[in-house]
């Protein structure tokens, strides 16, 4: 296919294998307001704006059950605004440390430069908390043209397009139909079907699949294989037009 850009995703695409820091901040956040959320719970909206995010739990029947039964009534979007700056806050405390670039990664965005093809991002982080993750993976040897955040649309993160314009704007891309974007969420999926351009999810690594890389290695062959299927249905449901292994399928695809 032709490609002028290739727009990735962070956490769990190109930083951060199974997508923990996120993860981790959400679940400590929940606690402190008395509710135990599963890993499936707090996983399921990944990828959107974390605000979003938070509400969204808030709003699975379960976890609203357990805020209304320990707190004695329902949740309000100022619980939500509470719960977003604790966890901001725990975040920014350990984005450093989920920044180190995944397998593949360096040189994959190496051999796409050398194919004249634009590195963009979107992610469901803020500026605040990019500038944390983008400073740490360039030391690491990433680095994309350019990145953009729910900041730069009016809080209009994904599953909408508009991260997506926004890139395709700076990079100077000629179409939609030029473009593919990937990603390790649902979210990711949805966000670019919604813009129009071909979309990739990527299996290894992802947040869909919810593994550390020692997790997953020592996965028996079977258990493994039956997972990438379980994520990759996920993916296809979604709407994805193709999934990868991980991050080098993008150049089999272009090539």
């Amino acid at each position: 296919m032709k490609c002028e850009a290739v727009i990735f995703d962070w956490a769990g695409t190109t930083v951060d294998y199974g997508c923990f820091a996120p993860v981790q901040a959400f679940q400590e956040i929940f606690r402190a307001y008395g509710i135990e959320p599963t890993m499936e719970e707090t996983r399921k909206p990944m990828g959107m704006l974390k605000w979003d995010h938070i509400k969204t739990m808030l709003e699975m029947e379960r976890i609203r059950g357990e805020f209304c039964r320990v707190h004695g009534r329902d949740f309000t979007d100022a619980d939500v605004d509470g719960m977003h700056a604790r966890f901001q806050e725990m975040l920014l405390g350990i984005l450093d440390r989920f920044s180190q670039p995944k397998d593949h990664v360096v040189e994959t965005v190496a051999a796409l430069r050398e194919r004249n093809i634009r590195i963009g991002s979107t992610t469901g982080y803020t500026d605040v908390m990019m500038e944390i993750v983008a400073r740490e993976a360039a030391k690491s040897g990433y680095q994309p043209d350019c990145w953009f955040s729910p900041d730069s649309t009016g809080g209009m993160g994904r599953p909408y397009p508009y991260m997506i314009f926004r890139n395709m704007e700076a990079l100077k891309v000629t179409s939609t139909a030029h473009v593919i974007k990937a990603g390790d969420t649902v979210s990711d999926i949805k966000e670019g079907k919604n813009a129009g351009v071909y979309t990739v999810g990527i299996l290894e690594g992802s947040s869909e699949m919810g593994l550390t890389k020692e997790e997953y290695e020592a996965l028996d062959e079977d258990v493994r294989e039956r997972k990438l299927e379980e994520v990759t249905a996920r993916y296809l449901d979604a709407g994805a037009d193709r999934v990868i292994r991980d991050i080098r399928g993008i150049l089999e695809l272009i090539d």
